[in-house]
C-alpha cells in the first residue's frame, strides 16, 4: 500500500479501546455460522457459513461509497460489493475484471474497452453508460475522490459509449500503460446516476444487508455473480481499531479473519495451532529518501556512498523482525518490468568512505527525519544510524509528528524514512520520479529521464517498452534518490478452519481480501 494509504490505514487505530470492544460485542454477539461439518472436507471448497473479518476502521463517519475509499477496510468492503474494469495481479500487471478485453489504436491515445456480461444486484446489466458515469463522477473537479488523479489521462468529455457493451476512451496523450488506470484504487463501477450509498447496489460477489458505521457491515452471497457465486453464505466486516483487539477476537472465536498484524505479534502466535498466520510478500517497500536537489545529496557520490552503507539484511531482521526480503534500491521487486538482472548491492564501508572523500564529505553529518508513521520506521532509523557511524557519518535521528509526517517530508529536510505499498512500476515512476510528479519526495528532476518515460508510454511493443524501463532503472540504481533496503510482508491471520486465503497476493491487489474465494472447512 502506498504512503498515503498507509497513513490513512493507521487512522483506524485511533478508535478508543472501549469503542472497539463495543463494536466487537455488537457485531459478534450472534456468533459464527458454519457449513454442515458432516459435508465439510478440507481439500474442497464447501458452500455456506458466515465469515467475520476484523479490520481497523474509520469511525462513525464511514461510508460505503466505493469512490471515497481510503482505508484498507474501505477497499475490502468495496471489492466485496463492487467491481472495477481491471485489478492488479500479484505481479502488479492489470487483470481484466468487468472489462473482458481492451484494445488501443496505433497511436495509443484511444482505447476501446469491451465489457463482459455482468449485472448489478438489482438485476440491471452493467453498461458502458455506467462506466462513463462512474469515471465522470470520480473526475468531477469539485470532488476529492482518490482515483481522480489516476483518471487524469482520460479526456472524458470526448470519450463515449459506442454501444451498451463498448466504451471508447479518448486520452490526452499516448499512454501504453492505460490498463493501469482501469485498475486504479477506488475506480469502481456504480449504476448510472447513483448518488447515495446507504444501501449500495453494486455488481460484486456480495450484496448489501445492513451497515453500522464504525461497527459492522453484513453482506450476503450474490448467486448471480459473473465469476461464480461465493462459497460463503454471509460475510461480516467487524471494526476493531487496535491490533490487540483484532488478535484477541480471533483467539476468542469472535472473528475468523484478522487483518494487519505486526511481525512481533505474528511471530508470537505462529505455529502454535490456535491461529494461522498468512504473510503476503512484497506488500510494502521500505527505505529512505535522499533529496537530490540539495546538499549533501545533490552530489551523486554521496548518494552512492549511502547505498553502500546500508546492511540490508540487518535492517530487514531488525526493523521488520525478519518479515520481508532485502531490496536493491529499486521499486517493485518481482513486478512487471522490474530490472531483476542488476547486481544485488551489498554493504561496502570502505568504498563508501572513498566516495565520501571524493565528494569532500568526510565527517558528514546529516539529519534523518522519521516518525512512528509506519511499522519499523523508528527501528530502521536507529539501525542505519549505527551503520553510518561505521563509515564515519554522523546521523541525527529526528522523530516528527506521525500525523503530518508524509506532508512534512515531501518538501522539507534532506533524508527521511519512506514506505510505499505495492503499485505498478509505471505508477511509481509517473507519481514520484518525473519533473512534474506531485509526490516527488527525492526531487529527482531530469528532462532526459522524463523523455525516456514518455517514450515508453508511446511504445506499443512490450519488449521495447521493457528495455526502456530497464534503462530508467539502471540509472536510478546507479544514482537515484531512493535507498530501498527491503520489502515487508503484509500479515493477516485466520482461524484454522478458514481456507482459500491467497498467500501470494500483495496487499491491495486482486486476490488480497478476496472473500468470494474463501470458505469455512
Amino acid at each position: 500500500m502506498n504512503d498515503a494509504r498507509s497513513r490513512l490505514a493507521r487512522r483506524g487505530f485511533l478508535l478508543a479501546a472501549g469503542a472497539t470492544a463495543l463494536a466487537l460485542t455488537a457485531a459478534c454477539a450472534a456468533g459464527a455460522t458454519a457449513p454442515d461439518p458432516e459435508n465439510a472436507a478440507d481439500g474442497a471448497p464447501q458452500p455456506g457459513g458466515r465469515l467475520r473479518a476484523a479490520f481497523a476502521g474509520g469511525g462513525a463517519a464511514e461510508t460505503l461509497d466505493p469512490h471515497a475509499a481510503n482505508l484498507f477496510v474501505d477497499a475490502a468492503r468495496a471489492k466485496a460489493l463492487f467491481d472495477k474494469l481491471a485489478d492488479f495481479g500479484a505481479d502488479l500487471a492489470p487483470v481484466p475484471r468487468l472489462a473482458a478485453r481492451w484494445e488501443p489504436n496505433d497511436t495509443l491515445d484511444t482505447w476501446r474497452i469491451t465489457l463482459r456480461t455482468a449485472a448489478f444486484h438489482d438485476g440491471r446489466p452493467v453498461t458502458a453508460e455506467d462506466v462513463l458515469y462512474s469515471y465522470r463522477r470520480i473526475a468531477d473537479p469539485k470532488g476529492t475522490f482518490r482515483a481522480k488523479a489516476s483518471l487524469d489521462p482520460i479526456d472524458l468529455a470526448a470519450s463515449r459509449a459506442v454501444d451498451a457493451s463498448t466504451v471508447e476512451f479518448r486520452l490526452k496523450r499516448p499512454y501504453a500503460e492505460f490498463p493501469n488506470t482501469l485498475a486504479a484504487f477506488g475506480a469502481y463501477i456504480v449504476p448510472k446516476d447513483t448518488t447515495a450509498f446507504d444501501r449500495p447496489v453494486g455488481s460484486g460477489p456480495f450484496a448489501f444487508v445492513s451497515f453500522k458505521p464504525g461497527s459492522s457491515l453484513l453482506l450476503k452471497r450474490n448467486p448471480a455473480y459473473w465469476e461464480g457465486a461465493p462459497h460463503l453464505e454471509e460475510l461480516e466486516f467487524v471494526i476493531a481499531g487496535e491490533e490487540s483487539a483484532r488478535v484477541g477476537a480471533l483467539l476468542g472465536g469472535q472473528v475468523e479473519y484478522a487483518h494487519e498484524l505486526n511481525p512481533a505479534t505474528a511471530r508470537a502466535h505462529e505455529g502454535k495451532g490456535r491461529i494461522d498466520v498468512v504473510r503476503l510478500p512484497g506488500s510494502a517497500m521500505q527505505g529512505f529518501v535522499m533529496k537530490t536537489d540539495r546538499p549533501p545529496f545533490d552530489d551523486k557520490r554521496v548518494r552512492q556512498a549511502f547505498f553502500l552503507i546500508a546492511d540490508r539484511r540487518e535492517l530487514v531482521d531488525g526493523a521488520l523482525s525478519g518479515a520481508g526480503e532485502i531490496g536493491n534500491d529499486l521499486f517493485g521487486k518481482g513486478c512487471q518490468y522490474y530490472a531483476g538482472g542488476l547486481p544485488q548491492r551489498a554493504q561496502d564501508l570502505e568504498r563508501a568512505r572513498a566516495l565520501l572523500k571524493e565528494a569532500g564529505a568526510e565527517g558528514l553529518k546529516v539529519t534523518l527525519d522519521t516518525a512512528p508513521a509506519a511499522t519499523g520506521f523508528i527501528e530502521a532509523a536507529g539501525i542505519f544510524k549505527e551503520q553510518a557511524a561505521r563509515a564515519g557519518v554522523t546521523v541525527e535521528v529526528k522523530v516528527g509528528n506521525k500525523d503530518t509526517y508524509w506532508k512534512d517530508i515531501l518538501s522539507s529536510g534532506t533524508f527521511a524514512s519512506y514506505r510505499s505499498g505495492a503499485m505498478p512500476i509505471e505508477s511509481h515512476v509517473s507519481q514520484r520520479l518525473l519533473t512534474g510528479s506531485t509526490t516527488n519526495a527525492t526531487k529527482w528532476q531530469h528532462k532526459d529521464f522524463d523523455d525516456l518515460y514518455q517514450q515508453a508510454q508511446s511504445t506499443r511493443d512490450e519488449k521495447e517498452r521493457t528495455a526502456l524501463y530497464e534503462r530508467m532503472q539502471r540509472r536510478l540504481h546507479d544514482e537515484g534518490g531512493f535507498l530501498i533496503w527491503g520489502f515487508a510482508d503484509w500479515i493477516v491471520a485466520t482461524a484454522p478452519r478458514v481456507r482459500g486465503v491467497s498467500k501470494t497476493a500483495p496487499a491491495n491487489t486482486l486476490d488480497w481480501a478476496r472473500f468470494d474465494k474463501i470458505w469455512l472447512a
